[in-house]
């Protein structure tokens, strides 16, 4: 394969310069096998590692959308894609009632005009400071948990009164370390791959939770006062 960018960190048998079909097939599947297996144990290990903060958050955020609150959610590369479907996933659920919900990584004019005009590190912050209130809660995607721009929303959505709750990859990075972010979930693994596959699944615990939550607050609200 020479002239062409190696990719044997991805898949190190497609370099070698025999051409066994049904070697290649079976290291191919073998190497599926293997990434899912991955996958499974880590997205297990961060769902129970999180359970008691998803818990938590999730009683907070019913909270928030119980006073008319939003879920806001934000990302950069492939955690911009995370934040459009958390926000679809609040706002259009295959079940259970809707959250409102809104993705500020969704309108590319204000995202190239802020970056643009300001810079990169305030396409976020900037959206919070003019359409945030403080009964919003604002979701940040990251795999690395570094991201200047994210870090930056954080800071000015906890500025505003916002519930803050970051999702990060392997230690944490910054995210893990800011005392804006009132809730942190880390995937503990090293693979950018591994780790978004996790939040998908924190991300899918955590409206399940929120939900219930607000299923649970809305019983509450209903049931009769005893007398005075």
């Amino acid at each position: 394969m020479s002239g062409t960018e190696p990719t044997g960190f991805l898949y190190p048998f497609l370099d070698r310069a025999e051409r066994d079909e049904a070697g290649l097939l079976g290291a191919l599947a073998a190497s599926g096998r293997a990434k899912a297996e991955a996958s499974a144990m880590i997205t297990a290990e961060a769902l129970a590692t999180a359970a008691p903060l998803l818990e938590e958050a999730a009683g907070r955020i019913a909270e928030r959308i119980r006073g008319g609150g939003r879920v806001l959610t934000i990302g950069n590369g492939g955690s911009a894609t995370d934040a459009e479907l958390a926000a679809a996933s609040f706002a259009r659920p295959p079940t259970g009632p809707s959250v409102p919900a809104r993705a500020l990584v969704d309108d590319p004019a204000v995202l190239t005009a802020l970056a643009n005009d300001i810079g990169v590190e305030a396409v976020f912050a900037r959206q919070v400071a003019a359409a945030a209130h403080p009964s919003d809660v604002l979701v940040a995607f990251s795999t690395s948990g570094n991201s200047p721009n994210l870090l930056a929303a954080i800071a000015q959505a906890h500025r505003q009164g916002l519930y803050t709750l970051g999702m990060a990859g392997h230690d944490g990075g910054a995210m893990a370390q800011c005392a804006e972010l009132d809730c942190c979930l880390v995937v503990r693994a090293q693979s950018v791959h591994r780790v978004q596959e996790a939040q998908d699944a924190l991300l899918d615990a955590l409206r399940h939770a929120v939900q219930a939550a607000l299923e649970d607050l809305a019983e509450e609200a209903a049931e009769p006062r005893g007398a005075p």
